[in-house]
Order: C-alpha cells, then structure tokens, then sequence
C-alpha cells in the first residue's frame, strides 16, 4: 500500500508503530549478513528506532538541506506530510526537528549537496573504508561503475 495511502486509512501513529517494529526485526539480522537499510525521514522520531539502528547498526546520515530537499521533492504528490500549502516550510520544520535526532543516531554524515548517486555511494564507500568497515576494492572492481 503506498505510504500516503496509508496515512489517509490508518494515520502517521500505526505507520510509525509497523515502522518500529520492522527496524527492530531488519537490525538483529544475524553478523556478517550484508544489509542496507533506507529508513524514512521520520524513521528517527521514536527513540527505540535511534536506539536500534546506532547499537545495532552502522548508521551514514545522508544530510540534505531542505531547499535542497524542496527542489528534488516539489512535484512529489505521495509523501504525505508534503501535501501542504507551503512544502518548503515544513521541510524547514522537519528538518529542525529531525536534523538533531540523526546527529545522534549516525556514526557518519554525508552531505548530500548536488552530486550524482554514483558519487555520494562512493563518498560512503570511501568513509566506511576509511573507518575500516570495508575493505577496500581490488583494482579491478570499483564499489560504483559510472554511468
């Protein structure tokens, strides 16, 4: 069902609540199971989800301005806590109070900026390498091949 859909039926509440509940599952995946975990923007608002996802987990904080935000998301029509008279403000607003909650929750950050996709994956390649979190790839391979 998509998200906004699933707002206007059950509310944010009950979404934020089956949210919690697969962040707990998805982070005890058993050690050494590679996994990539694309939270929501709200995903940090309950205090278990910060707790889960920073113990459990390696957690890179992909920061975007929210003017920045606002340009990729203004003709977006299914996030649901978009669809106000002025998104740009409540981007600011969202951004205020969930900026702080990720500081806390993420071992890194990576500010978003303009750049490709290629290139903030290998901006988060090279940042986990150099935490020794990764090895580095071998001469023949590259973590993202240009498009």
């Amino acid at each position: 069902m998509p998200i906004r859909l699933f707002f206007e039926q059950h509310g944010e509440a009950l979404f934020r609540d089956q949210e919690e509940t697969v962040i707990d599952e998805l982070t005890l995946a058993p050690d050494g199971v590679p996994l990539v975990i694309a939270t929501g923007g709200g995903a940090v608002l309950r205090p278990a989800n910060r707790q889960h996802l920073r113990e459990r987990c390696t957690v890179v904080y992909l920061r975007s301005t929210p003017e920045e935000l606002f340009r990729r998301l203004r003709h977006d029509t299914q996030r649901p806590l978009l669809q106000v008279k002025d998104p740009l403000a409540k981007l600011r607003e969202l951004y205020d109070e969930r900026d702080p909650l990720y500081e806390q929750t993420s071992h890194y950050r990576v500010d978003t900026g303009r750049p490709s996709v290629g290139t903030l994956v290998n901006m988060i390649v090279m940042q986990l390498e150099m935490a020794g979190l990764l090895n580095p790839p071998s001469p023949e391979q590259s973590p993202v091949n240009p498009v």
